[in-house]
C-alpha cells in the first residue's frame, strides 16, 4: 500500500510538472507585437503634423493597444515621434507596456502657426 502510494504520489507530480510546462509553452508561442511596425507604417509618409493617435491591431493582436504623439523639434522640418504599445491580454495586474522614440526629418510637412515663422 505505501508503494503504490508513493507510485501515485510520484505520478501525480511528474503530471502537475507537465501541465505547466505546457502552459508556459503556449505563452511562449503567442506573437509578440513588434512597435517597430508602428515606425515603418508612419516613415512611408512624407508629411507629418503635429498632434497625437491612438488604436489597436484588429484581431491580428487582440487586446494591444497602441498610442502615437508627434512634437516638432525643429523649425526645418524634424519631428519626434512617441509610440506606446499596451497589451492587456499577457495578463496580471498591469498591462505590458513598450515605448519607442524615433526622430523623422520632413521638410515638406506644414508647420505650425507660430514654429519657424517670422513676423
Amino acid at each position: 500500500m505505501i508503494a503504490v502510494g508513493i507510485f501515485f504520489m510520484c505520478v501525480f507530480s511528474v503530471l502537475e510538472l507537465v501541465s505547466h510546462n505546457l502552459k508556459n509553452v503556449q505563452r511562449l508561442q503567442k506573437p509578440a507585437v513588434d512597435i517597430g511596425s508602428l515606425a515603418s507604417e508612419l516613415s512611408l509618409t512624407n508629411k507629418l503634423e503635429e498632434g497625437g493617435d491612438a488604436g489597436d491591431f484588429g484581431n491580428l493582436y487582440p487586446g494591444v493597444s497602441w498610442n502615437r504623439s508627434i512634437t516638432m523639434v525643429a523649425t526645418n522640418g524634424l519631428f519626434q515621434v512617441d509610440f506606446i504599445v499596451q497589451d492587456a491580454s499577457a495578463g496580471g495586474r498591469f498591462p505590458a507596456e513598450s515605448r519607442l522614440s524615433i526622430f523623422l526629418y520632413r521638410p515638406e510637412s506644414t508647420m505650425g502657426a507660430t514654429v519657424g515663422r517670422r513676423f
